[in-house]
């Protein structure tokens, strides 16, 4: 070997040795779904909070990944023994990524925004209870309610209420501006959201120096990603009849936890004929859930009969009044005046349990005589043809917002269910804090929406994650649609 050949190979060999080092304070995320917009405060789409939770922008509390509600922005809270205020205490030193101070008068901003009468926010229900909201001092606020609401540190805790500025809100959907140890770095769309380190952290900083979100929304592609190591992580693995094979490699990881994701058949409520509830029963009937699981996530899920994740205390298994009797289900159909069937349409979004899932579904009702379209659309399409549009007949989508089970009590919400005694009792549910009487409630309006069959409730979505075997500090479970990075690094 020449001299010069001496010295190439070994410049090589740092330079190998200077990308692996600089890959320790990075990471590359692999997600199948990329947001619309980067705003979490105006849209349902959780594909924004999976990159944006915790990482851009915080709240006033924040969710954990074993599903408990901490401080984030505020330090601490005192609650009023009628349940009418809460006042928060700020932590001190906040500052926005554009160098702006986050006070109370941004939380102010940011909850008048959320519930305002013009809001767009996805979850203003959430927040409708705040009747004032008072600036006291620049660290501290105070939130005054209509009636006492057990949730609300709880619905604080969403990508919902996240706190955000006046400076910057009109750039939100595209240049995003929070508080979290993360900054927005740049949106390549259709390939990748980057990230860098937020260097004046407000708490505890982050260990990685940046972080790349890559979409890529087919299973075959992620899994050849994967493989190849071209990224470090994927975050909800659309392919999961690959884990096993990735299980067997010690280069990999797989995490495998729950998720706050309802799969849902949702149905239009208010769409002839799905407004006749022998219809919606007979829907029920016709489909076989454990099929859809094995079929559609390779046996990964959990099977519900309503619309409540199994892991809560609360939890009352429901399954067996909608069990697979298709002959039940034609004996329905006649019952309502149709005996021959009938014709409807059935989006599907682009995740892997919708469209695998629909192919599954739509095979089991024709069956009973349903005929239903498939109707594959991208997730922009989604939200606005059936979640604001209502325009369908049937949907396959995983409702991923923690224990949201009062979206029952929205008759204008995409579903379209309109009942009075449900909306009375989450109203009451609402204003009780006494533990055994709030899980009474639940169970009860577990029961009311099952035994009307709103929805089709088909399974709990699992949370199905592959890494790297050194990266450490991913959430194994979901208790929200997020990537929490704050807390990843790479084992030394």
């Amino acid at each position: 070997m020449t001299f010069r050949s001496i010295i190439f190979a070994a410049s090589s060999t740092l330079a190998l040795m200077a990308g692996a080092a600089l890959a320790k304070d990075s990471v590359t995320i692999g997600l199948q779904l990329e947001p619309p917009h980067l705003d979490p405060t105006s849209a349902a789409a959780g594909a924004i909070d999976q990159v944006l939770y915790s990482n851009v922008f915080e709240g006033l509390t924040r969710f954990m990944g074993d599903g408990s509600v901490v401080p984030g922005l505020a330090k601490s809270w005192d609650i009023s023994e009628d349940g009418l205020s809460y006042t928060f205490h700020l932590n001190s030193g906040v500052t926005f990524h554009d160098g702006t101070t986050m006070d109370a008068d941004d939380v102010k901003f940011s909850l008048d925004r959320a519930r305002a009468e013009d809001s767009t926010n996805a979850q203003k229900a959430l927040y409708a209870d705040i009747a004032n909201v008072e600036v006291i001092d620049p660290a501290t606020v105070k939130l005054t309610l209509s009636k006492p609401n057990g949730n609300m540190l709880f619905n604080l805790a969403w990508g919902d209420a996240v706190i955000v500025a006046p400076e910057s809100i009109d750039d939100i959907k595209t240049t995003p501006v929070g508080t979290g140890a993360f900054k927005f770095s740049g949106w390549v769309q259709g390939d990748r959201i980057t990230l860098e380190k937020n260097a004046d952290y407000w708490g505890t900083p982050a260990v990685l120096n940046s972080a790349t979100f890559k979409f890529i929304s087919d299973p075959t592609a992620a899994f050849a990603a994967v493989m190849a190591e071209d990224v470090d992580a994927f975050a909800g693995f659309p392919a999961p009849e690959n884990l096993p094979q990735f299980d067997a490699d010690p280069r990999f990881q797989v995490l495998v936890g729950s998720t706050e994701g309802e799969t849902i058949l949702s149905t239009n409520n208010k769409q002839a004929p799905f407004d006749d509830v022998r219809v919606r029963e007979a829907l029920a009937h016709a489909i076989d859930r454990q099929a859809i699981i094995d079929g559609a996530m390779f046996g990964y899920g959990t099977p519900i009969g309503t619309h409540f994740a199994p892991h809560n205390p609360a939890y009352k298994d429901l399954t067996g009044g909608s069990a697979y009797d298709p002959e039940r289900a034609k004996a329905l159909l006649a019952e309502a005046g149709l005996a021959d069937g009938f014709e409807t349409t059935l989006h599907l979004p682009p995740p892997s349990y919708a469209r695998r899932g629909g192919e599954i579904i739509a095979a089991q009702l024709a069956q009973v005589g349903i005929k239903a379209e498939i109707i594959n659309v991208e997730w922009a399409q989604w939200l606005e043809t059936v979640f604001r549009g209502k325009d369908f007949g049937l949907t396959i989508v995983s409702h991923t917002e923690p224990m949201d089970i009062g979206i029952y009590a929205r008759p204008d919400y995409y579903f379209q269910y309109d009942n009075a005694a449900f909306q009375d009792l989450m109203t009451t549910l609402n204003g009780t804090t006494d533990p055994d009487k709030r899980m009474a409630m639940l169970q009860q309006a577990q029961e009311t929406i099952a035994t009307d069959y709103v929805n089709g409730y088909l399974f709990q979505l699992a949370s199905l994650g592959v890494a790297k075997a050194e990266l450490q500090g991913l959430w194994a479970n979901a208790p929200t649609q997020a990537t929490d990075l704050t807390a990843v690094s790479w084992a030394e």
